[in-house]
């Protein structure tokens, strides 16, 4: 395990010429791309869907590619942070992708959630290129991605590691080493089964809180400040008392999606898997209902619909659309 916020300086004081590349610039993306910007990196992006984040990064002094062949071709190093591994693979293999266009030498890092077969099937196809290919999936929220300040769970050899870690430092404050190529998204998916888990049982048990008579205000008063309280209870309970639809920014569109990577990754070790299961069919439910934009915290309200409850939050920001609609 080790710390970020590492500057682009070796310890010899010379300026680390690592020129960047950012492709996906969403609400994770947006908040790594500006870090390394700020620190000091010479920074290429490409994202097709955000013009504002492209405005800003322009603003920051970042170059502006067109497609990932642009990028590649600018950069030593390039940071993907999209949504699912079908896009990961398309900017890679694209006919305009990174493949094509990075030189030997080139490594591209991936912080993504993806399948970690995928992963590691695109890790096989680079290496004869001489390109090397590093998972750096993320934990926490938009919010430290912002103030640089993630979780980065990274697999790579040690060599790649070294040359990539003050890169990652930039954005993450808490970098650990997992293992080998793969085993960044592998911890990642285990980490998300943790999590999501965490949000089918709290909107579980929400539910049938209120089914027998106590309101969410009085199971949070029992759940808060005792042992079960903890940073992801906090901000799921945000939209329940609070109408917060911001607090955890995570889709339950991509909840899903990452409990049916999990669901493959268990497949193909022969792992029983019913707790998986049964929390991916949850996510599954609030996605049927047509919930898939909406966030984690808000799978609550889809729950409480199914059994006849109303979780929808008594105080609700304005202009803010709600769940369960």
């Amino acid at each position: 395990m080790s710390q970020g916020s590492q500057s682009p300086q070796t310890a010899g004081g010379q300026l680390n010429l690592e020129s960047v590349g950012c492709v996906g610039l969403g609400m994770m993306g947006h908040g790594i791309a500006k870090n390394i910007c700020e620190k000091g990196y010479p920074v290429t992006v490409l994202d097709i869907g955000n013009q504002s984040a492209v405005e800003d990064m322009a603003k920051r002094g970042a170059t502006i590619a067109k497609n990932p062949r642009e990028v590649a071709e600018r950069s030593t190093v390039v940071f993907i942070c999209v949504n699912n591994s079908l896009q990961v693979e398309s900017i890679i293999r694209g006919p305009d992708g990174l493949k094509g266009a990075l030189k030997k030498g080139g490594v591209i890092v991936d912080c993504s959630t993806s399948d970690p077969t995928s992963t590691l099937t695109l890790a096989a196809e680079l290496a004869p290129l001489g390109i090397a290919l590093v998972d750096a999936a993320m934990g926490r929220t938009p919010k430290e991605a912002w103030e640089g300040t993630l979780d980065a769970m990274v697999g790579a050899n040690h060599e790649v590691f070294s040359r990539v870690k003050p890169i990652i430092g930039a954005w993450a404050a808490r970098i650990v080493h997992i293992g080998a190529t793969g085993d960044g998204h592998k911890m990642k998916l285990l980490n998300n089964f943790l999590a999501m888990g965490y949000a089918a049982m709290y909107s579980e048990a929400l539910a049938l809180s209120v089914k027998v008579g106590i309101s969410p205000e009085r199971f949070d008063s029992a759940i808060r400040n005792g042992r079960m309280d903890c940073g992801f209870y906090q901000t799921f309970m945000q939209w329940i008392l609070q109408g917060d639809r911001n607090a955890h920014k995570f889709s339950i569109s991509n909840a899903f999606k990452d409990m049916r990577y999990l669901e493959s990754m268990s497949d193909a070790v022969g792992l029983v898997n019913p707790m998986g299961n049964a929390i991916k069919n949850s996510y599954a439910i609030a996605v049927a209902a047509g919930g898939e934009a909406d966030y984690v915290p808000m799978l609550a309200t889809y729950i409480g619909k199914i059994n006849g409850v109303d979780l929808t939050p008594k105080r609700l920001e304005s202009g803010k659309a709600g769940a369960g609609k």
